[in-house]
């Protein structure tokens, strides 16, 4: 059964591209001399000259750099388009960093931009040398953040499931395919015991670096439960909440999906804490879905949810996913969409729960191609 994958492939592809430098100006013989002075580095250039165009362009594709102008609108010299600019790159979760250029430098306007993420300021004219000085020392401390991330990126993945234990009535597979190294969507099969197997699957708000630190402190949560205390979902899930909410920031939280099967009964019982619905296609053709049962987790200390059961017979299918599979190209003129999702389930139903799991990673992944703005996970129980 296929667990959790890293496409070899793209880590290579990955280390062997050139150092990608995003530049945003107004002006096109700034963008050219810029475009034409990076190219003699062996850096690649990418220009854009709008602050909508730059947004557009880090949503769709990935850079080590971003080179912006504070200022767009002739005569003007606040800078104000540019520090919006900063601010809308941190609510996108834009992780590459950000140097700034204007015409109009001041002290106070670099420290500003300073503080609001940028990694160095540049006053034009600029100087060559003094220009790639500055980038030469991004690209070195981006190829060092690289370095840590692949490291994370390989103990994450090692926090996923590596063994499964065999059911007699249940087939049973997940994978996580993160939109960046590391990600905050999390997937697990926990071995509790007395003919039973916990299903969890979960999404961290937020990106990145943050989102997998809560990703881990989840898992942790969950792992740490005491011998037993699992079998009674809706007591254990208010036991994570409780210390999910203790050790996180107010504005963190997750919505998680947690089913506890049992090999006898074939019964799952399950709490869905704000989650998407997870789908379940009967043998039968007719199509049910797991609404949520309680509030998100981590977002209040004192927090109640209610169970529910549903039996899962010989070849139903039941698939457990995150929003990061049917907004997928949400950042394009189309999503992948439910429906979507529905008819990769349909026309893989009798497949094992691994192929399954593959084929519809795949159906999102040929959909959205590089375009990649969150986690994709994908758990499917298949009655047996």
């Amino acid at each position: 059964m296929l667990m959790s994958a890293m496409d070899t492939s793209d880590v290579a592809a990955e280390q062997a591209r050139p150092f990608r430098v995003l530049i945003s100006d107004d002006q096109a013989d700034v963008l050219e001399a810029l475009r034409l002075l990076l190219k003699g580095q062996g850096w690649k250039a990418i220009a854009v000259d709008s602050p909508e165009a730059l947004l557009h362009a880090v949503r769709t594709e990935v850079f080590d750099l971003i080179l912006v102008d504070l200022n767009y609108t002739r005569d003007t010299t606040s800078g104000k388009e540019g520090m919006d600019l900063l601010a809308s790159l941190e609510a996108e979760g834009n992780t590459a960093p950000v140097m700034v250029m204007t015409a109009w430098s001041s002290f106070d306007l670099a420290v500003e931009a300073m503080r609001r993420g940028a990694c160095d300021f540049i006053q034009k004219p600029w100087d060559n040398e003094r220009l790639l000085a500055a980038i030469r020392k991004q690209a070195e401390s981006e190829r060092r953040r690289k370095s840590e991330l692949e490291i994370a990126a390989n103990v994450q993945q090692k926090l996923f499931p590596r063994e499964l234990r065999l059911l007699k009535t249940l087939d049973y597979a997940g994978q996580c395919v993160a939109a960046r190294e590391v990600g905050g969507d999390y997937y697990d099969f926990l071995d509790t015991g007395h003919h039973t197997l916990g299903f969890v699957l979960a999404d961290v708000s937020g990106k990145g670096v943050p989102a997998a630190l809560l990703m881990a402190n989840l898992q942790a949560c969950f792992r740490s439960q005491p011998p037993g205390a699992l079998l009674r979902p809706a007591e254990a899930l208010k036991t994570v909440n409780r210390h999910f909410f203790d050790s996180s920031a107010a504005e963190r939280f997750a919505t998680l999906f947690f089913g506890l099967y049992d090999d006898r009964t074939r019964k799952l019982r399950y709490v869905n804490c704000g989650h998407v619905a997870p789908l379940l296609l009967r043998d039968s053709g007719r199509l049910e879905q797991l609404p949520p049962t309680a509030t998100m987790l981590g977002a209040f200390r004192e927090w109640n949810c209610a169970e529910a059961v549903v039996e899962l017979r010989p070849r139903d299918v039941l698939v457990l996913y995150s929003d990061g599979v049917t907004e997928a190209g949400i950042d394009r003129t189309e999503e992948f969409g439910e429906d979507r999702l529905i008819r990769a389930v349909c026309d893989h139903q009798r497949q094992p729960a691994d192929v399954l799991v593959q084929k519809i990673v795949d159906a999102v992944s040929d959909f959205s191609g590089t375009s990649r703005s969150d986690d994709v996970t994908v758990v499917a129980l298949r009655g047996i």
